[in-house]
């Protein structure tokens, strides 16, 4: 049992949106309860698609694990697609993923096969990571490994398509870490990702940013990396995905509301066409369908009463935009395989994500958050930034500035001393 031509292209879907689309975060290894839930995102008032969040278990390949809970009636953190199979998904999704309302699977795994497989045979045809985004920040995996992994997966989802389901893919690369790590690599990775997907077949990509901790420097983020998809996915359908802050989240009502106003600001001034929203719940637990419902509505209200900002200056002046070209031209340059471009580039450290600790990555790089209250930063480690960007060694963090920088956001939203730009 598949979905059929009724389920909507994604891409073409968000693209064609009348207004800003809104998208929860959300997975319930309960067909049922998943299916309520997906109704509820369907029936919000806003411009919304679905979410299928993938289980922790299927995401590390652990099928034995998810049977097992599945069997006993064990909640998972998610839905186990591998596990329920493409009949019981296909009937949870019945009725509900048609023209209006497109369903993303989301999973975090390096070794994506096996869920690209059970998505395609439910008839689904938009996912999202990465063979570096889905690697270094949540597993051990080698990066060679990875790559494979997602060149395989990239193949069998190209081919997944058909009449009207053109398969989509979403790079995570603008989340490396969640925070912390400087606008610039966020924009080069997510960029490599997208080029990395297209390359191997897939023509409908989304390109995210994770909202970061400056609104100023965010809007020249979002800007950059709109002005490099066009020069570097020419006859790609691509379009921009902003998260809202993914770093530690605020416990007060007043303080989650306006990093999401923030973050839906952000998506509407820089024309992105989707944002990921989080609720008031983030600091404490997982939020419940209700929660996830008035947080869409919340910001899609405040998208219809904020104003796009479209004639900015060239992104191609800014800071962000130099220093991702630069990473972006010296990975393409490395080879004509860019999935062995982008190991080479991690091995020579010219990719270097702060504070990350995989094995593959070199762990030279370093930022702070500068008296601007910008990321910036303090060392650039074998990163080809020389000629665009200069370092300030003096300004890496200690241990107890680490933990200030991680809960800047949270500290000043929840004592309501960030005034934002233009807020």
């Amino acid at each position: 049992m598949a979905l059929g031509p009724q389920a909507p292209d994604f891409g073409s879907y968000v693209r064609d949106a009348p207004e800003l689309v809104v998208q929860p975060r959300m997975g319930f290894s309960s067909p049922v309860r998943m299916r309520a839930g997906l109704l509820a995102t369907r029936r919000a008032d806003a411009t919304t698609v679905g979410t299928l969040t993938i289980d922790s278990y299927t995401r590390v390949g652990d099928e034995a694990a998810a049977r097992r809970a599945v069997d006993e009636g064990v909640d998972l953190n998610g839905f186990p697609i591998v596990t329920h199979g493409a009949e019981t998904t296909a009937r949870m999704l019945d009725g509900v993923a048609a023209p209006g309302f497109p369903v993303q699977v989301r999973h975090g795994s390096p070794a994506p096969q096996a869920i690209v497989t059970a998505l395609a045979r439910t008839g689904l045809h938009a996912t999202e990571g990465g063979p570096v985004s889905y690697c270094l920040p949540y597993s051990r995996t080698p990066l060679t490994e990875s790559v494979r992994n997602w060149e395989e997966a990239c193949r069998l989802l190209s081919a997944a398509g058909g009449p009207g389901q053109r398969p989509h893919l979403e790079s995570f690369g603008g989340c490396m870490m969640g925070q912390l790590c400087p606008p610039s690599l966020l924009v080069a990775l997510s960029l490599l990702e997208c080029v990395f997907f297209a390359r191997l077949g897939v023509e409908s990509v989304s390109l995210s940013y994770a909202q970061q901790i400056d609104e100023e420097q965010d809007e020249e983020a979002v800007r950059a990396l709109r002005s490099l998809a066009t020069e570097l996915l020419p006859g790609v359908d691509w379009h921009v995905v902003i998260y809202t802050y993914m770093g530690v989240y605020p416990h007060s009502p007043s303080g989650a509301r306006a990093v999401q106003d923030r973050a839906v600001r952000l998506a509407v001034r820089t024309g992105a066409e989707r944002l990921i929203v989080k609720t008031a719940a983030e600091a404490y637990r997982i939020p419940t369908v209700a929660q996830n419902v008035a947080a869409l509505e919340t910001a899609a209200d405040t998208a219809r009463r904020t104003t796009a900002r479209p004639g900015r200056r060239d992104a191609r002046d800014s800071e962000v935009y130099a220093e991702a070209r630069a990473l972006v031209d010296a990975v393409l340059s490395l080879d004509d395989d860019l999935g062995a471009a982008l190991v080479r580039a991690f091995a020579r450290g010219w990719l270097d994500v702060p504070y990350c600790l995989h094995p593959d990555n070199a762990g030279r790089a370093a930022s702070f958050i500068d008296e601007r209250g910008r990321l910036a930063w303090s060392s650039i480690g074998a990163m080809p930034l020389e000629h665009v960007t200069t370092p300030r060694p003096a300004a890496a963090l200690t241990s107890s500035g680490l933990l200030d920088a991680l809960h800047h956001v949270e500290t000043r939203l929840d004592l309501g001393q960030f005034s934002g730009a233009g807020a």
